[in-house]
């Protein structure tokens, strides 16, 4: 059998779903969790860090969260990013420490919630997509460069076809599961 790596194109694609648990993780469906402000990331010391690097996030309320900053001089650039996300959050800065009321959520922020998910999905089925673009790619200059026969190619394809198929799948059932959780009132 040809040196072909299929646990390689199953661990980069499960990466890439991991990836987008987290980002839903971001986006509310109630209750205030520390989990939205995940995705969130910051102008600071000349580069984008994200939030956790810089603060620390707590829930202390079912309705309220709050960011207290390490550095004094990031206070504003957080709250910039913060009220700049695509949370719909209102951030009200109190020297270091941030708070942030989370409103109960309307028909119509719910709707947006749920195409922000959908967003989310489809890049991730698009970094699934390229990752077997790129592993049927290098199956197939392999076989040109005569490490495999056609019919090895074949199975190849197929057994990564069977991974992109399964890996689409898990983000299609996250998805459907968040959207449930977000318009469940």
């Amino acid at each position: 059998m040809a040196d072909f790596d299929l646990d390689d194109v199953a661990r980069r694609m499960d990466a890439s779903v991991s990836n987008f648990s987290s980002e839903m993780a971001g986006l509310r469906a109630g209750r205030a969790s520390t989990a939205m402000l995940e995705p969130i990331t910051v102008d600071a010391y000349g580069s984008r860090m994200p939030l956790s690097q810089l603060s620390n996030i707590s829930a202390p309320e079912s309705r309220l969260l709050t960011v207290t900053v390490w550095d004094a001089n990031l206070a504003e650039a957080v709250e910039k990013s913060i009220r700049e996300s695509d949370l719909g959050l209102n951030p009200q800065a109190e020297g270091t420490v941030i708070r942030i009321p989370v409103p109960e959520l309307s028909e119509d922020r719910r709707k947006d919630m749920v195409k922000v998910a959908g967003k989310y999905a489809e890049s991730c089925r698009v970094a699934v997509r390229n990752i077997r673009r790129d592993a049927i790619e290098s199956v197939r200059k392999a076989e040109k460069e005569g490490g495999m026969s056609e019919d090895e190619r074949h199975g190849i394809e197929a057994d990564i076809q069977k991974q992109t198929d399964k890996h689409i799948a898990r983000v299609d059932e996250m998805l459907s599961q968040k959207e449930k959780d977000i318009m469940s009132v």
